[in-house]
């Protein structure tokens, strides 16, 4: 049994077609749904079977400005750190809407189960997770 979003439709558009940037020694776009040859490699490097694309920034898709951003990115960091997780920095933006790109962090190894948990803590309306395909997935969290 599934249930409806209670995201609106153009959000959930919004979040389909934002590029998703990693930065790091090896650059990649992350696109939803569209498989990643250099996040396969990378995953392969690593030896992990998953990774997330998740930001602290702007909860529930209310814009905040740029130093609650930076707190709530920094808060992320930390917990991520804490749990023995490093992270590559990126940043998710949509290629024309005019919304502001959101820091955010690509987490190899992070469990689908755990992104979610962290999206949710976090107030974000979804996360991108990406399994052992190496295929970004638009995770809804409500």
């Amino acid at each position: 049994m599934s249930c409806a979003s209670v995201i609106d439709d153009a959000t959930v558009r919004a979040y389909r077609e934002t590029h998703y940037c990693v930065h790091g020694d090896t650059p990649m776009t992350l696109k939803v749904d569209e498989a990643s040859p250099p996040l396969a490699a990378l995953h392969c490097r690593l030896q992990v079977a998953s990774s997330a694309f998740i930001t602290a920034a702007n909860p529930f898709s209310q814009r905040c400005d740029e130093q609650a951003n930076a707190r709530r990115q920094q808060s992320l960091s930390k917990e991520l750190a804490q749990l023995g997780l490093s992270v590559i920095a990126g940043l998710g933006e949509h290629p024309s809407n005019g919304w502001p790109g959101e820091p955010s962090f690509l987490v190899p190894g992070l469990s689908l189960e755990a992104a979610k948990a962290l999206g949710r803590k976090y107030g974000q309306n979804a996360v991108i997770w990406c399994g052992a395909d190496a295929v970004p997935r638009l995770i809804l969290l409500r």
